[in-house]
């Protein structure tokens, strides 16, 4: 491998490292601030790393915090700060599981008709951003804020029992939905069943990669996100790189809730997990976009998810874990701005000594030329 490959592969891995580092070390800090031992809670979510069932929560989990994530993260390639992914994701599985209670098709046509509806629903719901942005100049992250509370707003309406509400005992339901819309689970024995859009969320991270780095399209959309100038100077259009963009962000955040969704509730109700989408902006920021970083960081949110209900069983507070996560958010900028730093400063040292080393060797054959004559 190269020196310069190296370099990269470094940074790439240092600010993660750090940042995780930091975040272990303050929640030490703060469990000794309190006078609990600052290592047995992490010894505790570790030993859950051997139980199967945890295992089999970790990566359910991990499926829907991993699509969330690509979601944000198209959005970070093209500078948008997509903050509606929540919204987004909740709305369309809702659509979704409307749409699955009162449509009995045959399963090859039922599926991937609740599929594109979660995806239309969420292009849709994040495509009023973009429009606003590319039209109006709204900022996509006061846009996207206002959408969520919105989304909360139409949720609430259909959840009425004269629109599509179901009341089962003190819980809004959308009814339950025909068995043909069901997507079966990959059976590990006692320890449960990993749902089956698991691959789903696998295939979106290969299809997020290939996208991004083996086509025009991705170039032309990371290029805008870097220079929207320079990219119009080359013929992209910048405000239909940025709807676009959103487009995606929205349909892919519409996909998020759907592995629960068919493969376990089958049914929108109170009871339905909500922040993900806001917990994807963690997790992209970790994964530094990337779809193999991202997946680590989604298997570390859901393991923090999943083994903090330990720590209850032995005096400790399980809000332990959303500690960390915090931390870690926090730390990630830090650390990323701070690796970002001495990147620049490690490639001002390099240019400068080649200039240097090409100074001294233009001098030495301009003198060898002299000497010649």
């Amino acid at each position: 491998m190269k020196k310069f490959d190296k370099e990269r592969v470094l940074l790439a891995v240092a600010g993660p490292v750090i940042a995780l580092a930091v975040a272990f070390v303050l929640i030490a800090i703060v469990l000794v601030a309190s006078g609990k031992n600052p290592f047995e809670p992490f010894a505790l979510m570790f030993e859950q790393l051997g139980f199967s069932d945890i295992q089999v929560l970790i990566i359910n989990q991990a499926s829907m915090y991993y699509i969330a994530a690509l979601a944000v993260a198209i959005g970070f390639r093209m500078n948008l700060f997509n903050i509606g992914v929540d919204g987004q994701y909740q709305l369309a599985a809702m659509m979704a599981a409307i749409v699955g209670a009162h449509a009995s098709l045959p399963a090859p046509i039922q599926v991937p008709l609740l599929l594109l509806t979660a995806v239309l629903t969420g292009a849709f719901w994040a495509g009023i951003a973009g429009v606003l942005k590319v039209t109006r100049g709204v900022s996509e992250v006061v846009a996207t804020i206002m959408l969520n509370a919105i989304a909360t707003s139409v949720i609430a309406y259909l959840w009425l029992p004269d629109v599509f509400g179901v009341k089962i005992g003190n819980n809004n339901t959308t009814g339950e939905m025909h068995e043909s819309g069901w997507i079966p689970g990959i059976a590990m024995g006692a320890a449960g069943e990993i749902y089956g859009l698991v691959l789903l969320a696998a295939l979106l991270g290969i299809g997020y990669w290939v996208v991004l780095n083996r086509t025009r399209f991705g170039f032309d959309l990371r290029a805008s996100g870097a220079s929207t100038t320079a990219a119009a100077a080359s013929g992209v259009d910048p405000k239909r790189m940025v709807l676009t963009a959103m487009l995606l962000s929205g349909g892919l955040a519409g996909l998020a809730g759907l592995p629960i969704l068919l493969g376990d509730t089958h049914t929108y109700s109170l009871n339905f997990p909500t922040g993900i989408g806001f917990l994807g902006i963690g997790i992209a920021l970790l994964g530094r976009n990337s779809p193999v970083g991202i997946a680590f960081a989604a298997l570390l949110w859901a393991w923090l998810d999943k083994a903090s209900p330990e720590l209850d069983f032995h005096g400790y507070d399980k809000e332990i874990a959303v500690i960390m996560q915090g931390l870690i958010v926090l730390s990630v900028v830090v650390s990323y701005e701070a690796v970002r730093e001495w990147g620049l400063r490690r490639q001002q040292r390099r240019v400068g000594a080649e200039l240097a080393a090409g100074h001294v060797l233009g001098t030495h054959n301009t003198t060898k030329e002299v000497a010649g004559r």
